[in-house]
């Protein structure tokens, strides 16, 4: 899987901040720089919002790819209507893609409500799925499904993407439009975050790709700002309603499905909690799980430009005055095939110790022995996020127990003699002085 986070090795410090915000431990950081785990990272962008270097960063594609097609179609998310202050009217956003080198837009919104419709159709004519069932819009979530949750994958709705369905219309409309041929036409998705990218150019439920670039909200925000100031009367481009553009926060998904009792949840750790109280059975009465990787929702993606607080307030504020919605599917007799996964979802564990049972049961034992020695602080000095990572590390072989300052601290004593080790340590890392804390404490009193 080609992923769209990666590391920026000459700008990485190896402050090991990164690695205590990764929800997956897919971070290491081992002689001084950051090192991501690719088969253990789900493109969540966490590590992108705490770097304190810059070091993190999403690649997307240049603007100079559209010059490798005939006729290029754009595809904003609707969390991209919620960067501009005072937007009153989304056609003067649409407009100015005209402006800036595309021929077409077709808003991911309307492949939104097409999704909302279609996951009431699901829900509807299959009363026997498992319950929740759980939203397929956000990949870093169905990713973490995958990697932490394989026994939820059942739960996952068989829906495809917004903008994947959106994808696939814009090019076969293209074609009856221009008559140009498929591969003439470039889709491009305006994104709010990384994790959309690696899901786009590695589709888990379908065969093969349907868009053909990615360009992050904030590299093309300062393209569409001085286009839309030279927009005096936009053009009517708008297809779709206040159902698909508040899927640009959290709950919006849920309010458009309405089917019951739903639960919108937003922010990877609050998703990994809700998933584990799925998994012991604590969530009986949900029908629908609507889960988003990022603080409010897509308006949080760490690709856009605003606070997520205030691009919400400002999707609710523009979306009073829209339409319900203008696009529903038709589901007589049946829904487009295309509009639905065509390859079930595969598990993708990533703490398989072994692919020999008994080999693994070992190492399993061998870790709990290790855990027991260790200090169990979880500093993250080790470059290794807690202490049982570590552990796994070493029994693994790519790491070693050096690699604890404390038991490097022992190591020390050990050659030295009987010396103490302490004051080659940093301070925070050498043991408490409780006696020299008493008399710090008698220094301090009145």
């Amino acid at each position: 899987m080609k992923h769209s986070v990666t590391l920026d090795k000459d700008k990485c410090k190896g402050c090991t901040t990164c690695i205590k915000h990764c929800p997956t431990e897919a971070i290491r950081v081992r002689r001084g720089i950051a090192h991501i785990t690719e088969e253990r990272c789900i493109d969540c962008g966490n590590c992108i919002r705490v770097c304190p270097h810059k070091a993190k960063k999403a690649v997307c594609d240049d603007f100079e790819l559209l010059k490798d097609f005939e006729y290029n179609i754009a595809l904003p998310a609707p969390s991209l209507y919620g960067q501009f202050r005072n937007l009153t009217d989304v056609n003067q956003v649409l407009t100015a893609f005209l402006h800036i080198g595309f021929d077409h837009v077709e808003e991911v919104s309307r492949g939104a409500e097409l999704v909302s419709s279609l996951t009431k159709y699901e829900m509807e004519s299959a009363p026997d799925l498992p319950k929740p069932l759980i939203s397929s819009a956000c990949p870093a979530a169905v990713r973490l499904i995958c990697q932490r949750f394989p026994k939820l994958i059942p739960h996952i709705s068989k829906v495809s993407a917004p903008f994947e369905i959106v994808a696939i219309l814009a090019r076969k409309e293209a074609v009856e439009r221009t008559g140009l041929p498929p591969e003439k036409i470039g889709i491009f998705f305006i994104t709010p975050c990384p994790a959309k990218v690696s899901a786009g150019r590695n589709p888990a439920g379908l065969e093969s790709p349907v868009v053909d670039g990615f360009f992050a909200i904030s590299d093309i925000y300062k393209r569409l700002i001085y286009a839309m100031k030279n927009i005096d009367k936009p053009e009517k481009l708008a297809h779709s309603g206040l159902i698909g553009v508040g899927w640009a926060h959290c709950g919006g998904e849920s309010n458009a499905v309405f089917q019951g009792q739903h639960l919108a949840v937003d922010g990877i750790d609050n998703i990994i909690e809700v998933l584990e109280d799925l998994e012991d059975g604590q969530l009986p009465q949900v029908d629908f799980l609507e889960l988003n990787a990022c603080n409010q929702g897509c308006v949080g993606g760490c690709l856009t430009v605003e606070n997520p607080y205030v691009a919400q307030t400002r999707i609710k504020q523009l979306i009073q005055h829209m339409p319900i919605s203008m696009n529903k599917v038709s589901t007589d007799p049946e829904p487009p095939s295309y509009m639905f996964d065509d390859k079930p979802l595969e598990a993708s564990p990533v703490n398989v110790l072994d692919d020999d049972i008994e080999v693994a049961m070992q190492k399993y034992a061998q870790i709990e022995q290790l855990v027991e020695t260790l200090p169990g602080l979880d500093c993250g000095s080790c470059g290794a996020p807690t202490c049982r990572a570590l552990a796994e590390d070493i029994v693994q072989g790519l790491a070693s127990e050096d690699d604890c300052i404390f038991r490097m601290r022992e190591r020390m004593q050990y050659l030295m003699g009987m010396g103490d080790a302490d004051e080659y340590l940093p301070l925070p890392f050498r043991r408490r002085d409780e006696e020299a804390e008493k008399a710090e404490q008698e220094r301090s009193e009145p």
